[in-house]
């Protein structure tokens, strides 16, 4: 895809955002566009469900900047038909360049209301997929990061690598995620952190286990940050939700965001931009280069 911007100063890495949700899909190219223009240059689009794994396909296949990523998230375990899994299989052996996610457990206001024990079965089986295929995997954690790490301790490490997707755990669990094949990936939802956990979090990562995110069209940067420095998606077929006034249009993010949540990491541990950047940078292009990875091809 030719975008037609002027080269960013810096080069950033989308390593989890959903570019095929509903909501956003129809301005994609769009998006891709804009994000390159302003540094972003690659996207790990993450399928949720059996509904979507063919739309993240095409996009793979459609823009050169795209990971495809397949994975059964823990809010549609309920919805999945009793060939998942084999689909699942099937999609990632004719699919050489696609990751697995996003994958997880999930104990927040959604995931309550699913059967835990159902979510960690269907897991387990994905993240034995990845490390069987030894490819890097998403994972989505709500309040379940007691649980998460049992699970992987016992089936891992994950030499392929695993993302802590918008990581939001606490600083003294980072060092045995970490022996296990652990990265952590920052997203808008970090900027609602009180700061001093914030930087108490970013202090206990190893700087080559930093990622940033968008997890666009969610995830968009919190009030503490400076709105004039946001771009929103310009959609005005994006779906709105319903609130006392009437139909409002809903505030979705930009991929192009991800500066944002860098400026304000790189704040708290008071290192350049610059310097983050490319490291970030730097280890989603080693997470990502797997056998049959897009990124090896370039």
């Amino acid at each position: 895809m030719s975008c037609g911007g002027k080269a960013a100063a810096l080069r950033l890495f989308d390593a989890h955002c959903h570019l095929q949700d509903r909501r956003i899909s129809a301005v994609a190219p769009q998006l891709i566009c804009t994000a390159i223009d302003s540094g972003v240059l690659r996207f790990a689009v993450n399928g949720v469900s059996e509904n979507d794994w063919h739309i993240v396909k095409q996009m793979g296949e459609q823009y050169p900047s795209v990971i495809p990523c397949f994975g059964l998230h823990p809010w549609y375990v309920e919805d999945r038909s009793p060939e998942w899994l084999a689909s699942l299989k099937e999609l990632l052996a004719i699919t050489p360049s696609a990751a697995v996610g996003e994958i997880g457990l999930d104990k927040g206001s959604h995931g309550k209301n699913i059967d835990f024990s159902e979510q960690g079965e269907v897991f387990r089986q994905q993240l034995e997929l990845a490390r069987e295929l030894e490819r890097p995997v998403s994972i989505h954690c709500v309040r379940a990061f007691g649980e998460l790490l049992e699970i992987m301790q016992l089936s891992g490490p994950f030499p392929a690598g695993v993302i802590l997707h918008s990581f939001m755990g606490s600083a003294e669990m980072v060092s045995e995620f970490t022996k296990l094949g652990s990265y952590f990936s920052f997203s808008g939802f970090f900027t609602s952190m009180k700061k001093e956990k914030a930087k108490k979090v970013l202090k206990s990562v190893p700087i080559e286990r930093i990622l940033f995110e968008s997890d666009a069209p969610d995830a968009l940067p919190q009030s503490n940050i400076d709105s004039s420095l946001l771009l929103m998606v310009d959609n005005p077929m994006v779906l709105g939700h319903q609130s006392r006034e009437g139909l409002t249009k809903e505030e979705l993010n930009h991929p192009a965001n991800i500066r944002t949540v860098l400026n304000y990491v790189a704040a708290l541990l008071e290192v350049s931009e610059e310097e983050l950047a490319e490291a970030s940078y730097q280890n989603a292009v080693r997470l990502f280069s797997y056998p049959g990875s897009k990124l090896l091809c370039m």
